[in-house]
């Protein structure tokens, strides 16, 4: 029982931090069939679950329940690794936020706060500027639009000086 506390407790101290996204909104609009299919990562901010991985992509599919089955696949080390996941609209379905789990019952916020409008490119936080990610539906980005994304970035304070640029 004390060790089921102390992981809900670890848990929410997970999703607390002083670098709030909320003043970031999710975009408007959003239309889940269009976001579904394979998305490149073209960079991210240093986290803990990525650590050492390249080649990383997300597939995104519909399933029977409304709900989306999340394939995060990469290669560490020299070999490829996966994990599987779940995805469900947080609040109104045409926002672009979404809650994720690789461990249920735990959830993350998945917050698509710039979308290009063709769905082409997709800029991906959490619940506060230590996550980012930027994703793309092929594995690079063309000069505009990562000048674009860039000059988004900034204007919302992320650390772009500390992002990590997928290998291919």
């Amino acid at each position: 029982m004390k060790k089921w506390i102390f992981m809900i407790f670890l848990a929410g101290l997970c999703g607390c931090n002083s670098h709030p996204a909320d003043n970031i909104p999710a975009v408007k609009s959003f239309e889940l069939p269009r976001y579904l299919g394979k998305w490149y990562e073209i960079a991210r901010l240093p986290n803990h679950f990525e650590r050492g991985m390249s080649h990383v992509t997300a597939t995104y599919t519909l399933r029977p329940d409304g709900t989306v089955n999340v394939v995060n696949q990469g290669i560490k080390n020299g070999k490829p690794v996966s994990i599987t996941g779940v995805a469900r609209a947080k609040n109104s379905p045409a926002d672009g936020e979404l809650e994720v789990s690789f461990f249920r019952p735990f959830y993350s916020d998945y917050r698509i706060i710039k979308l290009a409008p063709d769905y082409r490119y997709s800029i991906v936080t959490g619940s506060s500027r230590r996550y980012l990610w930027i994703l793309a539906r092929k594995s690079e980005l063309s000069a505009a639009d990562k000048n674009t994304v860039m000059e988004f970035l900034r204007q919302h304070h992320f650390p772009t000086g500390k992002l990590i640029y997928s290998q291919r």
